[in-house]
């Protein structure tokens, strides 16, 4: 099988990301973490100082090199802490608005996915990859995915309170939801997995069963 591609959409705390390098582990897959690629834009513009709503701050995409490689994400072979990149997923969201981002991002995913690959990301099924063999759509109730990632971040140097993560996340949502390039939402010919009472075993082995169903079946 010289490639195969699995897509797996879903907001943010639905677990795409814990999922999918389990998943990748499991099966011999790459992964290739589409969110984190996006939270290192916004960590270069944050730290740059720039207006994440101007395209032209992104200028400097065409002289960088964002890699997700190894469970780390790199900018010009820099590893960017994961607290680095989990303080700016709001305004990862921002930027992931902006046309060259999504273009130049875009470009990278396509290139990468070589082999056996699952991405997670919020439109990898509709704008990335709308061929992909396999297309998977997480969700959970929105109070869960604000619990999820309270927890996630407990015991760290980011310091939010549940109430503020659970607003944080629903007013995410709408913008993910709503935004004019690349919205989030579920493919038509995606398959739903909500993990909102499930855990991260039987979310693993739903998936898992589904990825070599399709595997057998092409």
């Amino acid at each position: 099988m010289d490639r195969f591609v699995v897509a797996l959409d879903g907001p943010a705390g639905s677990g795409k990301s814990s999922i999918s390098e389990i998943i990748a582990k499991k099966l011999g897959f790459v992964r290739i973490n589409t969110g984190a690629m996006y939270r290192a834009v916004a960590v270069e513009v944050k730290n740059r100082g720039l207006d994440p709503d101007n395209e032209s701050s992104y200028d400097f995409l065409d002289d960088i090199n964002i890699i997700y490689q190894n469970g780390n994400t790199m900018v010009n072979g820099k590893i960017i802490s994961e607290e680095e990149l989990k303080s700016v997923s709001n305004l990862a969201s921002r930027c992931s608005k902006v046309k060259k981002v999504r273009d130049k991002m875009l470009k990278f995913q396509r290139d990468s996915a070589i082999g056996k690959v699952i991405l997670d990301g919020r439109d990898i099924g509709t704008v990335v990859f709308p061929d992909a063999d396999l297309k998977i759509f997480l969700d959970a109730k929105l109070e869960k995915r604000a619990e999820r990632r309270y927890l996630e971040i407990k015991g760290t140097k980011i310091e939010q309170s549940y109430e503020e993560i659970l607003n944080d996340m629903r007013k995410r949502d709408f913008e993910d939801r709503n935004r004019e390039i690349a919205p989030l939402k579920m493919a038509k010919d995606a398959i739903l997995v909500d993990t909102t009472d499930l855990s991260i075993d039987e979310v693993v082995s739903k998936i898992n069963n589904l990825i070599l169903d399709r595997m057998r079946g092409k």
